[in-house]
């Protein structure tokens, strides 16, 4: 998926994973160290963090039923622990199973204070399974509960976009965009609508409120290189 919320977050834990040298206990208190046995060593609890991090490993390899393993053993080490729940939402969402990404989004919301973000990703998920109606609800809920998110903002806008509703989506967008980064996101809604010229339109629009914004030339160019499609 490569809206804002579900572009996939495939990296390790900062730090969950690194080397890290350790040091010789100074000869004064060496008398007092105890030897850790092997059974002991096999037999230590793995941290939440490490579980964790190996279920962004295993997701970034497209291993996720592995991935949905690990961050089940993330939560169950530390049950107040939310980035775990936060990617099966994800992760389920990516394999389409809809039904069972939804209820995750449901949990996560529980354990968030029925976060805003927590919203937009349900929403979207919502969008996706094919009910616009609980998706919009869902936005709303999302927007009511903290004005600023610009996860929510931006996917409500984008949804309207895409189904004709542009004043509606456009005041959504500039609720948090700069208005060359609205004009760019609804001309990313035509292209993929194979709506060229509007497309070309969006991006100039974009380019002239900003000069330097380097995605949207770049789009700009992509576009007057392929056969015009029409509007």
């Amino acid at each position: 998926m490569n809206l804002r919320i579900f572009i996939p977050l495939a990296l390790l834990v900062a730090g969950a994973t690194g080397c890290s040298k350790t040091h010789p206990a100074p000869l004064s208190d060496q008398a007092n160290l105890t030897v850790t046995t092997d059974d002991e060593i096999k037999n230590a609890p793995i941290s939440a963090t490490t579980h964790y991090a190996a279920g962004q490993l295993a997701e970034c390899r497209g291993d996720f039923a592995n991935a949905l393993v690990q961050y089940r053993f993330a939560m169950a080490a530390d049950k107040t622990f939310t980035l775990p729940l936060y990617r099966i939402g994800c992760v389920f969402a990516e394999m389409k199973r809809y039904p069972q990404s939804i209820e995750t989004w449901h949990k996560y919301l529980q354990a968030t204070n029925d976060s805003a973000t927590g919203y937009s990703n349900l929403a979207y998920t919502e969008e996706l399974a094919g009910n616009p109606a609980g998706a919009e609800a869902d936005y709303k809920h999302g927007i009511a509960r903290d004005p600023n998110n610009e996860p929510c903002r931006v996917n409500y806008g984008l949804m309207l976009a895409r189904n004709g509703r542009i004043g509606e989506a456009v005041v959504q967008l500039q609720a948090v965009l700069q208005p060359a980064e609205v004009h760019y996101d609804l001309a990313t809604v035509y292209e993929f609508q194979h709506r060229m010229e509007m497309a070309k339109l969006e991006y100039k629009q974009s380019l002239t409120l900003d000069p330097n914004f380097a995605d949207a030339r770049e789009k700009l160019a992509s576009l007057g290189d392929m056969e015009d499609d029409g509007d």
